[in-house]
């Protein structure tokens, strides 16, 4: 299947069946670098896109927020729940779908399932940042939350940084258990650990993605030594932490966009004029990322919006020339503009 630009009327759909056909089409790895690779060129041209902090609805059991943004040519937005007590009903903590836009029409060029794109673009960033921020020639990853995020992780890392070890530790060992089996075969050393402390021995890097709603504390002070990049996942929407305050006052600290960094990330616990340092400018030069052995970096990662949309404008190219999409009639669009009534009375 093609996209036809004269189907004006037409959106491609990819669909959950569709993306994970689109994932074995491409193949994980590759997946994870070429978006890791698109996400990187949207931080490299940072300001021409229109930048606001997510839009949430908070309940007591969860959130659901909206995340738009445009470069001024496309338009996208993602829309997004976190439910951490899903889990024990047997449903997904996230659930996302998302949709990109032509800003000339206003026209839908793509409507997409993102419960795993963002998976895959998440682990696609933190990965990019890492290449940024990681020790030189760092072999183990401590992954502590071994739910739906982990895999993706270790996965990205060993593909874009060269991690070879994961060593994994979550509450639930069944948790661990199935990290283990489906990491099998991926050439990654995996071991199961019964702590926190005994995952972080010996790891360079450490990534927490923990789903608690809660003020956590993943990671104790004393537990982090210097020269270690921390990939906090988990803590991403207000009252949600996973890092001990004074691991803040050890670290520099890279955020996506301060504003919604510091009501959703592990800074909401400091001063509002804690000082950070935006991705965007190390990766365009302008700011300093690891400058020394014993420093300890932290990306306090939250998900922002240029994300998504350097998710969705992949998508759109990949599927290209590909079966790995259906065409929706989502668009009235009538021979005369005008008459979109007419339109209606004819189909009788």
């Amino acid at each position: 299947m093609s996209l036809d630009p004269s189907a004006k009327a037409l959106v491609p759909f990819v669909s959950v069946d569709h993306m994970m056909r689109l994932v074995h089409h491409i193949g994980i790895e590759k997946m994870l670098a070429d978006l890791a690779a698109t996400i990187e060129d949207n931080f490299r041209r940072w300001q021409s896109f229109d930048k606001t902090p997510r839009i949430p609805a908070h309940s007591d059991v969860g959130v659901i927020e909206l995340m738009p943004t445009t470069d001024g040519e496309l338009y996208g937005f993602k829309y997004v729940n976190g439910h951490p007590s899903n889990t024990f009903a047997g449903l997904q903590t996230v659930t996302a779908f998302g949709l990109l836009a032509d800003m000339r029409t206003g026209y839908p060029v793509l409507f997409s399932e993102m419960t795993i794109l963002t998976a895959l673009r998440t682990a696609a960033t933190s990965a990019m940042v890492a290449r940024h921020l990681a020790p030189k020639g760092a072999k183990t990853m401590a992954v502590i939350g071994n739910g739906a995020q982990c895999e993706f992780q270790c996965l990205a890392f060993r593909t874009l940084v060269g991690i070879d070890e994961v060593r994994l530790y979550d509450l639930d060992p069944a948790a661990t258990e199935k990290a283990a089996r489906n990491l099998a075969g991926t050439g990654l050393r995996v071991v199961s650990c019964k702590s926190p402390e005994e995952a972080i021995e010996g790891a360079q890097i450490l990534t927490t993605c923990t789903a608690d709603k809660k003020y956590a504390t993943i990671l104790s002070d004393n537990m982090v030594g210097p020269g270690v990049h921390i990939n906090a996942v988990g803590g991403d929407s207000p009252g949600k932490t996973e890092l001990a305050e004074g691991i803040l006052h050890r670290a520099s600290i890279f955020v996506e966009f301060p504003p919604q960094t510091r009501i959703e990330g592990e800074i909401q616990q400091l001063a509002e004029d804690h000082p950070v340092t935006e991705l965007w400018q190390v990766i365009n030069g302008e700011a300093e990322g690891r400058t020394s052995q014993d420093q300890i970096t932290l990306f306090d990662s939250v998900g922002f919006a240029v994300e998504d949309f350097a998710a969705l404008r992949y998508l759109h190219g990949a599927i290209q020339g590909t079966e790995h999409f259906v065409l929706l009639d989502m668009l009235a669009d009538p021979d005369d503009p005008r008459d979109l009534f007419g339109m209606v009375q004819r189909a009788a």
